[in-house]
Parts: structure tokens; sequence; C-alpha cells
């Protein structure tokens, strides 16, 4: 399983920034790529233009992945077309920001079911695949720094990406046998639709607290689930791996050099 070369792979929520870029940056590496979207097909074909650019073949699935019962037969048509599915990248997520008290069961379930729920079939449906298939895998989900340290506000959202980084690490003991490997990449800040940064240089961006200085870029997240999937990362599983720009430091310091109650509001 050493000799692990992937072909083929399907990227979830893929139609725009840190998906995107993933997909383009596994085409790169000699992938064929399946891509989903939520909402967006225009963009996700634009993504998929950008990968047949590369020379790699590129298929476009529409995927709520809260719909749980349908999400898995969609990774299966998407392998079916490739023809199998060496790497699945679960990036599919979203977010419901209020206080602990002021959130709503319904904001609540909409995160978990998003970030948590939705992981767990997508991936659950690649893995089935690979296992099948006899030749190992990758499988990589996409978290957050949050999955290591909270924010207030954001307990819908923490509690989802703690649980995405513990079925990683579970999914890493259990699938190793099969030379499957199982990680997370855990974005910083990022400079995407999410972060309200669309499309705007990093580097123009001041960002103090942050040891670099700045947010990230998409493209830096995707290199590292680049590295992740190929065959240099072979002996790597079950890690959480912070592309943060050192944010995950500087807790001791802002415990320290916070001087007002600014930060109690989301």
């Amino acid at each position: 399983m050493s000799e692990f070369t992937p072909t083929t792979a399907i990227v979830t929520g893929s139609e725009s920034g840190i998906g995107r870029a993933t997909a383009v940056a596994l085409a790169s590496a000699g992938m064929d790529v399946g891509i989903t979207y939520l909402s967006e097909p225009e963009r996700a074909e634009a993504t998929a233009e950008e990968v047949r650019a590369l020379g790699r073949k590129a298929f476009v699935a529409q995927i709520d992945v809260t719909r749980l019962e349908e999400a898995g037969a969609v990774i299966d048509r998407l392998a079916d077309q490739l023809g199998g599915v060496d790497v699945i990248v679960a990036d599919a997520g979203t977010g419901d920001n209020a206080p602990f008290l002021d959130l709503t069961l319904d904001q609540w379930r909409h995160t978990v079911a998003t970030d948590l729920d939705g992981a767990f079939v997508t991936i659950q449906a690649a893995a089935r695949r690979m296992v099948a298939a006899g030749t190992g895998g990758r499988i990589i989900g996409i978290t957050s720094v949050h999955e290591h340290q909270p924010r207030y506000g954001s307990s819908a959202y923490d509690a989802a990406k703690h649980g995405l980084g513990g079925l990683l690490k579970t999914i890493a003991i259990e699938l190793a046998e099969h030379g499957i490997t199982a990680n997370a990449v855990a974005p910083g800040e990022i400079a995407t639709r999410m972060t309200g940064a669309e499309d705007e240089d990093p580097h123009t961006i001041d960002r103090p607290g942050i040891p670099l200085g700045r947010p990230g870029n998409a493209w830096e997240i995707a290199a590292a689930v680049a590295f992740l999937a190929l065959r240099a990362s072979s002996y790597i599983t079950g890690i959480s791996l912070p592309v943060d720009g050192g944010m995950l430091q500087m807790g001791p310091h802002g415990g320290s050099h916070i001087t007002s109650d600014d930060w109690r509001s989301a």
C-alpha cells in the first residue's frame, strides 16, 4: 500500500473556496475529480473547467449532505463515473453562530447535520468503495482550528468540528488494515466567502493576533490536503494538521494581553 498512487478523487463543497482550490490541486497532482455543489451549479462547472484545463476528467453532481439518505448515493454515482475513488475530501460545511443560550435547536441541527452527519455519510460511502477495491485510499476531512480550540458563539460549529476530528481518528485505526489513511486539515482564518474575504489577497489583510500577520489563502489549505492525499504521506494517519499561520499558538498571549470584554460577543 505504500506504493499507492491516487488517480481519482471526490471533493465535497468544491464549488468555491477551499473545496475549489482542493479540486484543482488534486487535478494538478494527476487525479480525475468528482465535484459537488449545494446550490450554485455554475460555480461548480467553473471548478470543473479548471480541472479539465489541467488535462483531467471532472464530473459534477449536486449534493445536500444534510439529506443523509441520498448523500451517500451521490458519492457512489460519482465514483462510478470516475471508475473508482482513491481520495475523498469532506469539505462541505457551514456554521450557525449564536451564543449558546440563544442557539436554537434548528440552528444546532443544521450545523451538526452538515458538518458532522454529512461528513460521516459521504466518507463512509467512499470508504466502502476503497475497501472493496483493495488498493488503499486517503480520507481527509476539513475541520478547523476550532476542532482544537473553541470560539465564543460557535458551540454548534465547535462541537461538529470536534466530532469530525474524533471520527477521523477512529477511522484511521479501523481502516489502516486496508491501506487507507484518515487525517484532518484544520484551517485557521482563510480568505474565502465564509469569512467575508472571497477573492481578497490575504497579504493585504492585517491580523496582528496571528503570528504570520495575515489570514491564509485557500490554496495553502489545498496544498496541505494534496500532500495528505499523495504517496508521500503514506505513513501519516490519524492526525489533525493545523494550517493557521500560528493562530493556535497564541492562546496564552491572548489570555494575558486582551484588555477588554469585546471578545464576549459573537
